[in-house]
């Protein structure tokens, strides 16, 4: 057991951005603020900007190690269609592939970024000197 819970603190960024998603998806619609004019823009920039973080939680959990970055999309990609159907049973809400599209996009964009620093950014969070 022990074994297990040595990799939690690499893996508790993903578990919360998980909740975090986890709970926007569970608002009902009637509930939910309007942004007028903005409102497609900051919702579909939300998947966008949620789904990189996750993502780069999950390449966090892997160590920054680049043969992990596929995995870390993929496992993004899974999240989001569970999302999507956990968002179908959500009042006034319901799933969309589309979503599904955005969120990997951003998920992809994120790796991309992180897989030109890989070596930068783990060092910086892993504290070990860059080499």
């Amino acid at each position: 057991m022990r074994h297990i819970f040595r990799y939690f603190p690499s893996w508790f960024p993903a578990i919360i951005m998980m909740a975090a998603i986890f709970f926007f998806s569970s608002i009902p619609s009637d509930t939910m603020p309007e942004f007028d004019w903005a409102d497609l823009f900051v919702k579909k920039g939300g998947h966008l900007f949620g789904y990189g973080l996750l993502a780069f939680a999950y390449i966090f959990a892997f160590k920054f190690d680049p043969s992990k970055l596929k995995l870390a999309w993929l496992l993004a990609i899974f999240y989001a269609v569970t999302d999507e159907f956990h968002q179908s049973f959500v009042a006034g809400r319901m799933a969309s592939w589309i979503d599904v599209t955005i969120d990997g996009t951003g998920a992809a964009l994120a790796l991309i970024l992180v897989k030109g620093n890989m070596k930068e950014i783990g060092a910086f969070f892993t504290g070990s000197p860059d080499k």
